[in-house]
């Protein structure tokens, strides 16, 4: 008998991220830029350091409850009203999680039966595809690439037709890990107008909400809140990826039912950092200034330099990702361009392929490092272009 072969089905369905195995790969060549990560280059600010080493020191490490500290859930649902006007009563409607990650997780588990449908908008984070197919769903793909990155209300309802049967929610995510693209009022309200009144969730993650460049970051939880459960915490916003806090918002009978879930998997986040994401929340409402500034400042820089080599660009107006479509001569294989770059100019981005359909014959360039390193790369990439004229 081989027990291997009487694992969850679904799992043999799919391997391990290629994004985590490329930047592996690259990691073992000798001066290389790795213009891959996808986390602020920022330090978490003292103010939040200092608040969960006095939770330590105070010998504050037992369990909390397992939707989360009340004053953080307090806080986390007073940064969301006065940066976004969502309202969130803290007791019912907001569950701390273990990092995004963590709350993608809890909450399709919690909607999906098998046979249901997501609908995914790509190019896209693939975490949610494979989550989605854990849970015996199915992603229907709509490709975004010829409409600026945006779901066009008209493609969301035909996906939704082509499923109705099946479809249980759609995905969103601005400011959008890979573009950097997000989302107006108006396009938010479009994508209302198609879903308001049927069976369908919106989930919606708004990681990257405070580094927003231009206007003001709106919530679609604030569109359509009946419907929409809002993702978001401070991993980006106050430079904490380690720290894996983050927060599910909603209405209260759905978050009920998620909590379960939650409960389940962690019993609670990590208490020392639930501390520090309540400082965080409660007075440090401006702390991603700062980096919201020097990105603005590296892809003004980062952007006219690419067009310049030959690459087309669509500007990004949030997170810290440019996602740019190759030169001619380069085809349309972004692993094969990726893989080169590494090797001949000690350059290392993500291929597109790996954020679904719409991504091939793009790559990924996070300018969360040094303008210094984004310079030098740039160097490197003027003259491993001009070598493939």
């Amino acid at each position: 008998m081989a027990l291997i072969d009487h694992m969850k089905k679904e799992l043999g369905a799919l391997k391990p991220s290629d994004i985590l195995a490329f930047n592996h790969d690259i990691s073992q060549i000798p001066d290389i830029i790795k213009l891959t990560l996808g986390e602020p280059d920022f330090n978490t600010p003292d103010h939040v350091k200092l608040a969960a080493i006095g939770a330590i020191q105070q010998n504050d490490s037992h369990y909390t409850a397992s939707a989360g500290l009340p004053g953080l859930r307090q806080a986390a649902s007073d940064f969301l009203y006065n940066k976004y006007h969502t309202r969130y009563d803290p007791a019912t409607q907001l569950q701390i999680t273990a990092g995004v990650t963590e709350g993608v997780f809890a909450t399709l588990t919690s909607i999906l039966n098998p046979g249901d449908s997501v609908i995914i908008p790509t190019p896209i984070f693939p975490l949610y595809i494979p989550i989605t197919m854990l849970n015996g769903g199915e992603p229907v793909f709509v490709n975004t690439a010829e409409d600026g990155f945006i779901l066009h209300p008209e493609k969301l309802a035909a996906a939704i037709d082509a499923h109705a049967d099946s479809v249980k929610a759609i995905v969103l995510n601005f400011p959008t890990n890979p573009t950097g693209v997000t989302y107006s009022r108006e396009d938010l309200e479009k994508i209302a107008d198609v879903v308001r009144g049927k069976d369908i969730f919106v989930i919606s993650d708004e990681i990257y909400s405070e580094l927003t460049y231009s206007g003001q970051h709106v919530s679609m939880g604030e569109i359509l809140p009946e419907q929409t459960i809002v993702l978001n915490g401070v991993s980006k916003s106050h430079a904490m990826t380690g720290w894996r806090i983050g927060l599910i918002a909603g209405p209260a009978d759905i978050m009920a039912q998620i909590g379960k879930v939650h409960q389940f998997m962690i019993t609670s986040a990590t208490t020392n950092a639930q501390v520090a994401a309540e400082e965080a929340f409660k007075n440090g409402q401006d702390d991603a200034e700062p980096m919201r500034q020097a990105y603005i400042e590296r892809r003004d820089y980062l952007v006219p330099a690419l067009e310049k080599m030959g690459f087309s660009v669509a500007k990004p107006d949030g997170a810290f990702y440019v996602f740019a479509k190759l030169p001619k001569q380069f085809g349309t294989s972004s692993w094969d361009f990726a893989r080169a770059l590494a090797h001949e100019a000690k350059v290392a981005v993500i291929p597109g392929a790996t954020f679904g359909p719409g991504g091939e014959g793009y790559v990924r360039i996070s300018y969360a490092t040094s303008l210094d390193l984004i310079k030098e790369a740039v160097k490197r990439m003027a003259a491993f272009v001009a070598a493939h004229q």
